[in-house]
């Protein structure tokens, strides 16, 4: 198969030139009527779907996948399934503001929860944008001060007041294709800003293809793309016409942007907060991952298809995702914990062993594994391949151990057992202060639940706490919080806890087609159990046909094409 071609690091002179160019076009953006917004949009639907197949079949030659094989299903459901789903979605919030100068929230999708503040589901919208995850829902729980009487107020302020043209500064994602064009289509028509998007080198293959497909854009100077690395990345953050940044990446690059190069002068302009970059700066930055199983009466049915949900967690993307999971968390005396370690190795041995494509993840896997007294390797892995590393029992009380303190961003996944009793709500008393202050990262945690502990009040009541108390941007039930990512309606970022100089999974928040402010944290929940199984549960035979499928569906939504969306999910 022919590799992408990678264009070179853009000249200083083409970068200035380029920033300059957005800088103008960005006075215009801002004045664009929502028809022509809308007009830009359906544009983009049709220019992205054209380079849906070509850029998917260059992200598997990178990956080391086949590109007509089940596991390329990976790509059409993490790449052009969420960039035409975010196109779609936007179409219709712009349609809204015409309408009733905000996105629409029927008043029966909001609630006031336990402690006083306000949710607001936003998935399903209605039964056919259901069949996407079905039984699934997903709310927005909104930071005080937010009301049912006020909701409005906090929904697409660029819109009501718009500005008079900014340029982001947008460092690209490498390692899920669809995080740099969402990204700038957040920033594009959220927060009405011209976007100047640097591609990360890992998959810098895919800039040309968006640069095609946001032609329109392009077209406009409100979009640009340039190349490099980082000395190129910093010189367009830095750039006086560039108002704005936004990182999708790690800790390390915000901490260097933001405070210079590590070393003692750094850190001193942490402890006095006085950065070196001024500029308004947005972040994604990754997370230790955390999937809590809460003790309950899980039939061994029940037990395994947690189990493989998991370990699809785990081998998704070879585990290069910043909410793949990477700490399972069990009562240390839970008679069924052992039961599910073995469930999630198992399913790993069905599960393909992968290329580490992302750079420096030999290393960083023989830091996790080295040493350990309890490792479990699954897979036999050939030159450029990692096996999966199953860190069992890692003490809770050591606190300082990496498995806690740093993202492995590779195939490894630990477990530990918090000491005390099986009982639910003491356990979940445990886990809220153990993941909030001893577990790094703010992005996304995952709850799972038996339907029969819910049942009990004060279970139950101890489990809505946990949700509200854990200072993560995404909670999920039952479920991957990738899916949270995936719907694109559900705002997507780490917890608002987080400060510049413990930046955490960063600030801000992107997706959010409702465009709503002073969010606290989105909430996806679902069954214990679900049919059709999740296209990211290794073996699915279905994914690559599912993933088509849905993005068929996505450029134009019908009832009559769910049939075969069922068909292919169904192909377990």
């Amino acid at each position: 198969m022919h590799r992408a071609a990678v264009p070179l690091p853009t000249s200083a002179r083409t970068l200035d030139a380029v920033v300059q160019r957005v800088k103008e076009g960005s006075r215009a953006w801002v004045k664009r009527s929502l028809p022509d917004r809308i007009a830009v949009l359906e544009a983009l639907r049709q220019s992205y779907a054209a380079i849906a197949d070509p850029s998917v079949r260059a992200a598997c030659e990178a990956k080391g996948i086949d590109p007509d094989s089940a596991l390329a299903g990976e790509e059409w459901l993490a790449g052009p399934l969420v960039v035409l789903r975010n196109l779609r979605l936007l179409v219709d919030a712009l349609k809204d503001i015409q309408r009733r100068g905000v996105p629409h929230i029927p008043a029966s999708h909001v609630r006031t929860l336990e402690d006083g503040r306000l949710a607001a589901r936003l998935y399903p919208r209605d039964a056919l944008d259901g069949m996407l995850l079905p039984r699934n829902v997903g709310e927005v729980y909104f930071q005080p001060g937010v009301t049912a009487s006020n909701l409005r107020e906090h929904q697409a302020s660029f819109y009501r007041e718009p500005h008079g043209g900014r340029v982001c500064a947008v460092l690209g994602g490498g390692n899920v294709n669809s995080i740099p064009p969402a990204d700038c289509l957040y920033k594009l028509f959220v927060e009405g800003t011209a976007c100047v998007l640097k591609m990360n080198p890992v998959n810098a293959y895919l800039g040309p293809f968006l640069e095609q497909a946001f032609a329109p854009l392009s077209r406009m100077d409100v979009f640009a793309v340039v190349y490099g690395g980082g000395e190129e990345g910093a010189a367009l953050v830095n750039h006086p016409a560039v108002d704005e940044v936004h990182v999708t990446g790690s800790d390390a690059t915000h901490d260097a942007l933001v405070w210079g190069a590590p070393g003692p002068q750094a850190e001193a302009r942490r402890a006095r907060d006085e950065p070196l970059l001024k500029k308004p700066f947005t972040s994604e930055l990754g997370n230790i991952s955390p999937v809590v199983v809460v003790p309950g009466p899980y039939s061994e049915g029940e037990l395994r298809f947690q189990a493989d949900n998991i370990a699809g967690m785990v081998a998704n993307n070879a585990s290069f995702n910043c909410n793949a999971a990477k700490l399972l968390v069990q009562p240390k005396t839970w008679a069924r914990r052992a039961e599910l370690v073995d469930g999630v190795r198992d399913c790993l041995g069905r599960a393909a062993v992968r290329r580490a494509y992302y750079p420096g993840a030999a290393q960083r896997w023989a830091q996790f594994t080295q040493g350990r007294p309890d490792l479990r390797l699954v897979g036999t892995a050939s030159e450029g391949e990692l096996p999966y590393a199953l860190i069992a029992d890692v003490d809770p009380a050591r606190t300082d151990d990496r498995v806690f303190r740093q993202e492995p961003w590779c195939t490894v996944l630990s477990e530990t057992g918090l000491p005390g009793t099986d009982d639910p709500v003491s356990f979940l008393e445990q886990v809220v202060p153990f993941l909030n202050t001893q577990v790094w990262g703010t992005l996304n945690a995952t709850l799972i639940v038996h339907p029969e502990t819910l049942k009990d009040p004060a279970a139950n009541a101890a489990v809505e706490r946990a949700i509200r108390e854990l200072r993560y941007g995404t909670v999920a039930v039952n479920t991957w919080p990738a899916a949270a990512y995936a719907l694109v309606s559900l705002p997507w970022g780490g917890h608002p806890t987080a400060h510049r100089r413990d930046i955490q999974s960063g600030l801000g928040w992107v997706h959010n087609t409702s465009m709503l402010e002073s969010i606290e944290k989105a909430v996806l929940r679902a069954p214990l159990t679900n049919l059709p199984t999740p296209p990211w549960v290794p073996g699915h035979r279905g994914t690559r046909e599912l993933g088509r499928r849905l993005v068929a569906f996505e450029l134009s939504p019908s009832w009559l094409k769910v049939p075969g969306i069922a068909a292919a999910a169904l192909r377990r």
